[in-house]
């Protein structure tokens, strides 16, 4: 089984649910104690924020880049950024691995088209819901992505940033999100994309007023594809 390599700590908090899921989801296709091999490097998520709010992700990318390589040298197989705004910057990280980085875009636009899902609601940080590199990604892979109002994208960013990457779960938080879910329902959205690594903490996709794609979750299990199918390749060769 290859190793796979976790850039973490953006925040821990759902860096933890990774590991999890990652081992769960081994222990279920092998059975019995199986776990998986992992490699996991913890920024300092406070480091990488003051680089997101100055607008310097020239230097979050180099940050992130030096990181993968140093998974990559330790032996990871693979890369998983595990966050989905520093997506922002996985060209740059790619650019200088020769193992696979498991683009979570990618993957959950993949999980989208499998379930029939045409207009998803993205719920995300700011910067994932504003910016172009998201969304144009997600075209690339045939899908057209909906983002709340500006008082619903404030009220999303805020509820990752002041809450779930502080570690709190809210109740009110988690309605405000639910009725941002329903208008967009109402707007013609068929779908949600929980697409901040944290939310999973608050809302349950299989529990919203629209089918719901958890990118935690598609993105650790891709991970487990990957690394499980190459090495069931290598077994058969």
């Amino acid at each position: 089984m290859k190793t796979i390599g976790l850039i973490g700590g953006m925040s821990f908090e759902s860096s933890a649910v990774y590991y999890r899921q990652v081992n769960e989801a081994v222990r279920t296709r092998l059975g019995g104690l199986a776990s998986a091999e992992v490699l996991m490097h913890s920024v300092n998520f406070a480091e990488i924020v003051a680089l997101q709010k100055s607008g310097r992700w020239d230097l979050a990318a180099k940050r992130l880049s030096d990181v993968a390589t140093g998974l990559e040298k330790a032996g990871a197989g693979c890369i998983l950024i595990c966050t989905n705004t520093m997506h922002m910057v996985a060209d740059d990280v790619e650019t200088g691995l020769s193992v696979p980085l498991i683009n979570i875009i990618d993957v959950t636009a993949q999980a989208l088209k499998a379930g029939g899902a045409k207009r998803p609601l993205l719920l995300a940080t700011r910067y994932t819901m504003e910016h172009p590199f998201y969304a144009e990604r997600m075209k690339r892979n045939g899908m057209e992505i909906m983002v709340p109002d500006a008082d619903g994208r404030t009220a999303t960013h805020d509820i990752i940033f002041e809450e779930l990457c502080a570690g709190h779960i809210r109740d009110q938080s988690r309605e405000r999100l639910l009725a941002i879910i329903e208008k967009a329902k109402a707007e013609g959205a068929d779908s949600v994309i929980l697409g901040c690594t944290e939310i999973c903490l608050i809302l349950d996709p299989n529990a919203l007023p629209l089918p719901g794609y958890d990118s935690t979750t598609i993105h650790a299990q891709a991970a487990v594809d990957f690394v499980l199918e190459n090495a069931i390749g290598m077994r058969a060769a």
